[in-house]
């Protein structure tokens, strides 16, 4: 009578989280992937003044607030977009959704690990999912090889390809040569290619490249505030349509965000104009963050490879996905056969709160998982980053997994 849909792993694991939190249990919150910073105070100032808007904007978004936004990516990292191609919605998450439902009947390619809704979402819209195989010696990568297989098995003619670099859960990203190779393909087999570039900005190197400049004719690209400007709650998210998509799929576009969420929150909109208002003067506040987030991630893949878990380093964003399969024969002794089983011990036994990789796409008996590394405070800015200082949890945490994988 009703649709089966399971709710999102992050979302569920947070709440589980503050649960334990509230009954003061000690935890590692290494679950849910929310920025620890503050929104500049600029920016935060700007939404306080803008509480008198409660009018509705356009569905599209403010024009000011689009043209902000395709000056800000170009001047990031070049990516080129007319501001009448950008889409202001309440967060990413809905657009990709949006994007989805545009299209009849397609094969969606889903790398594996993936973000948790990408899934459920085409399967909502009613698209065949296709699983992308990657493995640790890749880098989590899909290959050129896995996406010929995958076209091989398409049921529909329609074909979307969702990318998300750099990645929720690993944390990796591509390189030049990777997207160039990956571009080809989607080219030959005129694939729709949908970046999700929402931790583009929080490169560690400052050096994202965006997978529209190899492929301009069919790709939409995703960001919003909540990472780099630590503001998910506030639920801003915008598309950037390339130059050569058709003009009906942004007045499907238009049309199912018209019938649905009407627009993004018109306070939130204007102060998301003073947040992209200029690339330069806010560059500082992003590369203070990539410097902190670079400095845990590092230090957390240094303490965890003495564990023989197997993680590579982080190149964007505050993931890293951890392969436990090197404890597969002790893991199984003490009964813990599965991703769910492994974290629910480490919960139990350490109170280290980790999403298993079966939320990531993964086969259950796949022992692997996710880890979040924001359970911080933002530091003051005058004050030097030092890990145990302003990030205790963060090393009682890794320490207190370090020391369980110890005793298997």
């Amino acid at each position: 009578m009703y649709r089966k849909v399971e709710h999102s792993q992050t979302l569920f694991i947070n709440t589980q989280t503050k649960k334990m939190v509230d009954q003061n249990k000690e935890v590692f919150r290494f679950g849910f992937g929310q920025s620890p910073f503050m929104p500049p105070q600029n920016v935060q100032s700007a939404l306080r003044e803008a509480i008198g808007h409660k009018e509705y904007s356009s569905v599209q978004g403010d024009p000011e607030l689009r043209e902000h936004i395709a000056r800000f990516h170009f001047e990031h990292n070049g990516l080129r977009t007319r501001a009448e191609d950008v889409l202001v919605g309440p967060g990413s998450k809905i657009l990709i959704f949006t994007l989805l439902m545009a299209v009849q009947e397609a094969d969606v390619l889903i790398p594996a690990p993936a973000w948790v809704s990408y899934g459920p979402q085409a399967q909502l819209a009613g698209h065949h999912v296709i699983t992308l195989p990657t493995s640790y010696e890749k880098r989590w990568r899909i290959t050129v090889e896995a996406l010929h297989r995958a076209v091989k098995s398409k049921k529909f003619a329609n074909t979307i390809l969702i990318l998300n670099y750099p990645g929720n859960p690993d944390g990796l990203t591509y390189s030049r040569e990777e997207l160039m190779e990956i571009s080809q393909v989607a080219r030959t087999h005129r694939i729709i290619v949908v970046s999700d570039e929402i931790y583009g900005l929080l490169h560690h190197q400052n050096s994202h490249l965006s997978f529209a400049a190899f492929y301009p004719e069919r790709t939409i690209t995703t960001t919003g505030l909540s990472k780099w400007c630590g503001a998910g709650g506030w639920r801003l998210g915008a598309a950037l349509l390339s130059e050569g998509l058709e003009p009906a799929l942004k007045e499907a576009l238009l049309g199912i965000g018209s019938e649905t969420y009407s627009c993004a929150p018109v306070p939130v909109q204007m102060a998301a104009k003073v947040a992209y208002q200029d690339y330069k003067k806010i560059k500082p506040y992003i590369s203070r963050q990539t410097q902190i987030l670079k400095t845990i991630g590092n230090y957390c893949c240094e303490k965890l490879v003495t564990a023989r878990i197997k993680v590579h380093p982080p190149e964007g964003g505050f993931y890293l996905f951890l392969d436990f399969s090197e404890w597969k024969d002790r893991l199984e002794k003490r009964g813990i056969t599965t991703s769910n089983e492994l974290c629910s011990a480490l919960l139990e036994e350490k109170g280290v709160v980790l999403l298993p990789s079966e939320a990531f796409g993964f086969e259950p008996s796949f022992l692997g998982a996710r880890l979040a590394y924001v359970d911080f405070d933002e530091p003051h800015e005058e004050e030097s980053f030092v890990i145990k200082t302003h990030a205790p949890k963060i090393s009682g945490g890794i320490q207190a997994l370090v020391e369980w994988v110890g005793d298997l």
